[in-house]
Formats: structure tokens, sequence, C-alpha cells
């Protein structure tokens, strides 16, 4: 099964990444994505920048476009993994990431709309 696991964070998340040494912080993703791609389970992932982000709305038929990431929220979306393992083991594997410690990791399950 494929799984999206997205990392979640806020400014709070950034210093406390920071401040334990952000070298070491990129180290943890590099060794964890070495390894799930060593097991096969490692399909892809990145991080997200806030640069350039935009939310977009349609509101009667009209695009309207506020510059930002924000909706609404008190976490932003970093960063994602996409993994192909068990529910169980997309677990573990977020709990592995180092933002896990600070903010939310949100792991969602990808439909196949063949089935639907």
């Amino acid at each position: 099964m494929k799984y999206m696991l997205l990392i979640y964070g806020n400014t709070d998340t950034w210093d406390a990444l920071h401040a334990a040494g952000i070298d070491q912080v990129l180290d943890q993703h590099r060794r964890l994505a070495d390894e799930l791609k060593a097991n096969g389970e490692y399909l892809d992932g990145l991080g997200l920048t806030t640069a350039n982000a935009r939310v977009v709305r349609v509101n009667d038929g009209v695009p309207a476009v506020t510059d930002g990431p924000f909706t609404e929220a008190k976490e932003v979306l970093a960063g994602y993994y996409l993994v192909d393992c068990s529910l169980e083991r997309a677990t573990e594997i977020a709990a592995r990431l180092p933002e896990a410690r600070f903010s939310p990791i949100e792991i969602r399950a990808f439909t196949d709309p063949m089935e639907e």
C-alpha cells in the first residue's frame, strides 16, 4: 500500500530543529531515505518551501489567488515522504522523522481512482 507521510511544522518547529543542529536533522533524513531505498519502500520525498507559495480558491467561477502557503492552519506542510509499505511500517517511519518530536506527521493512504 502507498502512503504519504506529510510533515508539518511552524516557527517553533524550525527553531527547535535548528537548535538541535540542522545538519544533524538533514543527516537523519538522508539516512532514513537511504534505508527506505535499500528496502524498496521509498518512492519519493522532498522538503517544501513557502517561497512563492500561493493559495487558490474559485469563487463564482473566478479564481482568487492569495500569496502565502497559509490556509487557516497553525502549521504548514513542510515536506513529505511517499512510501510503499504497511500502515504499521508507515507509522514506524513517521515516528523516526526528526520533526515528529515537535510537530505532527500525518499518514495518508493513496486511493486508487479505478477502484472507486
